[in-house]
């Protein structure tokens, strides 16, 4: 394929992405307990209003920054690990989160939705805090960063062994069970402008990271050696990169609970259009997973208005269709 076919198709599917992103987002604004309710009659009403700037918005806002980072972190680990199934918590970062909240909901008997901003701090910190340690324990099992298999089997372990602790938690504080049901289906129903900005912040600094970095990743795409004939420090610039994906996941996971498959099908949905350097597939993958969580969430809220579905359980559904879908398709 010709370069400016190339280009052409990134700016198509960057300009598409950004229409689509921007329908939702109305919607997003529209969609209530309610269900659909229009825009003008909210503008006249001060109390709609209210409910429109101070829950809908940040929560749309939170939606699509959420999976733009789940994106993002996809289009990381896919690249390091030079597998098109790897996905942000291959780490260890899921399973680090999930003790964090249990231990916090354990030890101190908050609930995970509790309207105060320092019980909401106490979590999300927690949920932060345990995804990062997931990842240097993974780093620590692995010495380092050179070995990619022995990094992918470590976050394996970690995974397996700190999912085994949440679950003898939760078995020995039964109360704190329904809490963590919540945190582990995902929603962005708790997104405060607070949030937003933690999660807008991370964004800009991780894509102008993994952007900046790029060239390690379309040398790795290329194998070791090809990657280290570029002169290029791998190890350090592999190391960075682990960074960018545990700031990126933990960021995300600490705002809206554990939500799969959007880092692991929005890089897939990229590449289905378009073929193109890493530079331009992590900005593409980042909105793609932003349109992606901010579409499940308006499903979320409107399918059974006023039931609300858990946006992890969509994502997992959706996903997982068009992952069956995929492999069909391959076989054929």
């Amino acid at each position: 394929m010709s370069a400016p076919v190339v280009r052409r198709r990134v700016w198509g599917l960057g300009l598409m992405l950004l229409v689509v992103s921007g329908a939702l987002g109305l919607l997003g604004l529209a969609v209530g307990s309610t269900g659909m309710e229009s825009l003008l009659s909210l503008w006249s009403d001060d109390l709609a209003w209210q409910i429109v700037v101070d829950i809908r918005a940040p929560r749309t806002l939170g939606a699509w920054t959420a999976g733009a980072l789940l994106g993002l972190a996809g289009a990381v680990a896919q690249g390091l690990f030079r597998n098109p199934l790897a996905d942000p918590f291959l780490l260890g970062s899921a399973s680090g989160a999930s003790l964090g909240v249990a231990l916090v909901l354990a030890f101190l008997g908050v609930s995970p939705f509790a309207g105060e901003w320092m019980v909401r701090l106490g979590l999300t910190g927690a949920a932060f805090a345990g995804a990062v340690g997931a990842v240097l324990l993974t780093l620590a099992l692995a010495k380092g960063v050179q070995h990619t298999m022995r990094l992918l089997l470590a976050g394996v372990v970690v995974s397996m062994v700190l999912g085994a602790l949440t679950s003898l938690l939760t078995l020995r504080v039964p109360e704190i069970l329904p809490a963590m049901q919540a945190f582990m289906l995902g929603s962005t129903g708790f997104v405060a402008w607070s949030a937003w900005w933690l999660m807008a912040v991370a964004l800009a600094v991780g894509l102008v990271l993994a952007w900046g970095m790029s060239r390690v990743l379309d040398g790795l795409s290329l194998g070791e050696a090809t990657a280290q004939s570029l002169g290029l420090p791998l190890a350090p610039l592999r190391a960075a990169l682990v960074g960018v994906l545990a700031m990126a996941t933990g960021t995300a996971v600490a705002q809206t609970g554990l939500i799969a498959f959007v880092g692991l099908a929005a890089p897939h949905l990229v590449r289905a259009v378009v073929k193109t350097t890493h530079a331009r597939l992590v900005v593409l993958s980042a909105a793609m997973g932003g349109t992606l969580l901010l579409g499940a969430d308006v499903m979320a809220r409107g399918v059974m208005a006023p039931q609300e579905i858990p946006v992890g359980v969509l994502t997992a559904v959706l996903g997982g269709g068009y992952l069956l879908w995929l492999m069909h398709r391959r076989h054929g």
